[in-house]
Order: structure tokens, then C-alpha cells, then sequence
């Protein structure tokens, strides 16, 4: 069977709708008028006429008015439109699973301030994907824009709701902060949804009792211009102000929050920055000895495939099961609950809870790393280092004209010398001797642009930038 004719509006919608969320230039190809389509759509979706969907949306300009847009689309198919206004995308995972309601965020995450976009949940908070769902409502959502979206018998009502202290609250039942020692943390908002939901969790501001942290804020206030950095921590160039800032105060710790602030990059005393990685298996030994004393024998814990050897090395120890996975937030809740997995890690600072319906919490993951660093004495760089006794590179992006022959390039460098995986892209472990260094590198390309994305690991520094070098002048050739 041939696939469909593409509309003007599919093929507009299809440059806007990704893999795991829809993202793009707003007045472009992201109009009120087509995000009015999606909210019909999503609907019809996710089978939400009569019943209740959540909508919040993040600081950007535009979002209070794509945030209204969706709302009129969704109740014009009977919805009941639960607004909840400004939020953090987490706070939107709390809606959509305290209510059992499907949701949407309106949000570009870190991307700069010409952007704007999607997240979408079903109820529970459940991820979707283009193979799960969001492809039909994409193109379900042209026919709108094509045909006009058609009217039901009884559209649905619109209120409003604020969430934020029950949200914070929630956080609070799941970490106890009150018996740690005393912290000074540097918090860089970024002008992000982390300026509205930190003084809530970790402050007063929600009517919550005071935690022995005297948090020292950065770039808390509103604004989605983004005027002092972008909201995108996992670029080292915006962490240099909360490494200054932390220095300056003589704090314990820094975190740095990305737009919806549903990330959270850590860095130490001394401003260094402590690897994701690191905070996964913090993290995951702190869940793991928590559902063990609840009777639960063989934990499972996620890690994608790009996290350090150390993450799965960790759980395993602790007789724990460790469960690789692809990259992909969408992807990774369907893992955590097909597996009942207590937690879930990747590289990128996304962490999944089990007790927070299996969804990401970057703030519920700062927590954790509060706990566990305030109930000892040691500084957070001697703690992290305990965590990180390998090698990583970081993720390193590489415009590359021909994808397909920097890849072929680079299978046949290492053909014979190397075990391939393609679990996600192409993972080359290193065929090395007992006595040799391990090393390990992926190299995913890219879903929407000419990219090749390269991830290397070694036992020792060397071996990692011999490797990298190796691998970056084939991509790069």
C-alpha cells in the first residue's frame, strides 16, 4: 500500500514533530493555529474526550499563548482542560500522575529563545513517541489544518489549577533533607523553570518548613530571552558562571538547572563538574537499599548505553540488575515500567523514578544527591571522585557531510579489533587483554541533522583521547 499524499500541513508538521516531542522556530512552522490542530488531535489520541488533560507551560514568550491554543484545541473534542500555568516539565509529570490524566508541557527545554515546543504524556505520565503515538497525532492533526477541526456534542471546559506546592510536597515525602548537615548551594536557574520550582522544593516558598540549606540564587528571575546564558548546562560554556559563583561564596555544591528544569547538572567545591554518570549511581544505590529494606530482593535499575561502565559495575556489585538501554526519554519510561525498574539513568542528567510514575526528575535526583553528600563529611570532589574512576570524553558533535561514509570509515578502521553492538547507532568494545586498559565508544547519527554524535570511554585518560582522536579523525576525514 503506497503511504499517504503529504499535505501542505503534513509535511509542514512533520519539520516540527521529532522523535520524542515536537520542537521548532515559533512563527515558522510552530503557529497558535497548529498547535490548536495538536491539541484536537492529541485528544483523539490518547482518548481523552470526557475526561480531564493537563496543560502547563514554561517562561518563553510564547508559551502562555500556545499553552491557551492547545486548550481550545483540546476542548473543542471534549476535553476537560486543566490549566495549570507556569510549571517546570516535572511538574506536568506530577499533574499527569496524581490525576491520571494525560498532559502536555509547552516548552523547548535548552534550546535558544527563538524556539518552542511540546512534551507530551499520557496519562500517568506515560512517555510517547513517534512509534507510540505521536506520529498519529501528527498527522491526524493535519487533517485538522486541512479540513478544520470538527466539532462533538459536548466540548469540554477549561480551569485553572496550581500544583506547585502539592508538587513540592510530593518531593519532600520521597527524600527526607532535614537531618543533613548544613549545605551552601549555588543554584543557576538560567532564567528557567528552576527559578519558580526551587524555592518551592529546596526553600520556603511553597509554605513547606525550612531545610538546613542556604541556597544562593542565580538567574532565578523568569525570562525566556535567556539574557545571561542558555539554559543548557550540558554545554561547558554555560556552567561558567555557577563554577565562579560557587568559588566566590566558598559553597559546598552547585547546581544548574536547564529551561524546564527538568535536568539538573552538578558541579563540586572546587567548580568542577561532577559527571552524570556519577550522580546515577549515587543515586541508584540510594533507591536500591531503599527497596531492599521494603523486602525487595533483586532490584532493577536502567542505564543507557552511553553512561560509564561504572553505572552498571555499581549496581551489579550491590546484586542489583543492571538494564541497557537505547538513548531517549520516551523510550526509557517504557522500559521502566515493562522492567518495574526503582531508577533509571543516562548521560544526559535525565533521571527516572519509579516512585515518581517511572517519569524523569532532575529535581528529585539534586535531592538525592543532597541526602546522601549531607549525611557524611567528606567534600563532594573526594565523593564524586569515588564515582568516576574512569575516563569519558562527553558527547562530541561532528558536522559530517556524508554520514554514511564516516560511519562505513569507521567500521572498517576498527573491524577485527573491536565487538559491535547496534543497539543504538554503533558501540565498538575494545578486544583487549587482562592486562590491557578497557575502552568503549558509540557513535550515533543524528534523526534531523547531518551529525555524527561520538562517546568514549577508557580505563585511563590516555586511552580515552587515543581512542577519541582515533575515532574523531575518521568521522571527520
Amino acid at each position: 500500500m503506497n503511504p499517504p499524499a503529504k499535505t501542505g500541513a503534513r509535511a509542514r508538521l512533520e519539520t516540527i514533530v521529532k522523535a520524542y516531542d515536537v520542537r521548532g522556530i515559533v512563527g515558522e512552522a510552530l503557529t497558535a493555529e497548529v498547535v490548536e490542530a495538536l491539541g484536537a488531535a492529541f485528544v483523539d489520541e490518547v482518548g481523552a474526550a470526557g475526561d480531564r488533560v493537563v496543560v502547563g507551560h514554561d517562561m518563553r514568550d510564547s508559551s502562555p499563548g500556545f499553552a491557551e491554543a492547545f486548550a481550545r484545541g483540546a476542548a473543542a473534542r471534549g476535553a476537560d482542560v486543566v490549566a495549570i500555568g507556569l510549571c517546570s516539565t516535572d511538574e506536568t509529570y506530577f499533574a499527569s500522575g496524581s490525576m491520571h490524566a494525560p498532559a502536555a508541557m509547552f516548552t523547548a527545554s535548552h534550546n535558544p529563545a527563538a524556539y518552542n515546543g511540546i512534551k507530551f504524556s499520557r496519562a500517568g505520565a506515560q512517555g510517547i513517541s513517534l512509534d507510540t503515538g505521536l506520529a498519529a497525532i501528527r498527522d491526524r492533526a493535519a487533517e485538522f489544518l486541512d479540513g478544520g477541526i470538527p466539532a462533538v456534542p459536548e466540548p469540554g471546559r477549561i480551569t485553572e489549577a496550581d500544583v506547585l506546592a502539592e508538587y513540592a510536597q510530593h518531593l519532600r515525602t520521597l527524600v527526607d533533607l532535614g537531618g543533613i548537615r548544613p549545605l551552601k548551594v549555588v543554584v543557576d536557574a538560567g532564567n528557567g523553570m528552576g527559578g519558580l520550582t526551587v524555592p518551592a522544593v529546596l526553600g520556603e516558598a511553597a509554605g513547606l518548613p525550612a531545610l538546613p540549606l542556604e541556597i544562593i540564587p542565580l538567574y532565578f528571575e523568569l525570562d525566556g530571552t535567556f539574557p545571561n546564558h542558555e539554559a543548557n548546562p550540558l554545554d561547558p560554556a554555560n556552567l561558567v558562571d555557577l563554577q565562579r559563583a560557587v568559588l566566590e561564596h566558598g559553597a559546598d555544591l552547585g547546581l544548574a538547572f536547564d529551561g524546564d528544569a527538568d535536568r539538573c547538572f552538578v558541579v563540586d567545591e572546587r567548580g568542577e563538574a561532577v559527571e552524570p554518570s556519577a550522580v546515577a549511581a549515587i543515586v541508584a544505590l540510594r533507591e536500591i537499599a531503599r527497596v531492599r529494606a521494603l523486602g525487595e530482593a533483586e532490584p532493577v535499575v536502567i542505564h543507557n548505553l552511553i553512561t560509564s561502565r561504572f553505572v552498571p559495575e555499581t549496581i551489579e556489585a550491590v546484586g542489583a540488575v543492571a538494564v541497557r538501554t537505547r538513548v531517549g526519554h520516551s523510550l526509557i519510561k517504557d522500559r521502566m515500567n515493562e522492567t518495574h525498574a526503582v531508577f533509571g539513568g543516562e548521560h544526559s542528567a535525565h533521571y527516572y523514578f519509579r516512585d515518581f510514575w517511572g517519569a524523569d526528575n532532575g529535581m528529585l535526583a539534586a535531592m538525592h544527591l543532597l541526602a546522601e553528600f549531607g549525611s557524611q563529611d567528606a567534600p563532594l570532589s573526594e565523593m564524586s571522585a569515588r564515582f568516576t574512576p574512569y575516563a569519558m570524553s562527553g558527547e562530541i558533535n561532528s558536522t559530517v557531510a556524508d554520514v554514511p561514509a564516516a560511519y562505513t570509515r569507521i567500521v572498517e578502521a576498527f573491524t577485527g579489533r573491536v565487538e559491535f553492538d547496534e543497539l543504538d547507532g554503533l558501540t565498538a568494545t575494545g578486544i583487549t587483554a587482562e592486562d590491557q586498559p578497557f575502552w568503549w565508544f558509540n557513535v550515533r547519527p543524528s534523526n534531523t541533522e547531518p551529525l555524527l554524535r561520538l562517546n568514549v570511554e577508557g580505563e585511563d585518560l590516555a586511552t580515552m583521547s587515543a581512542i577519541r582522536d582515533e575515532v574523531l579523525a575518521l568521522i571527520r576525514a
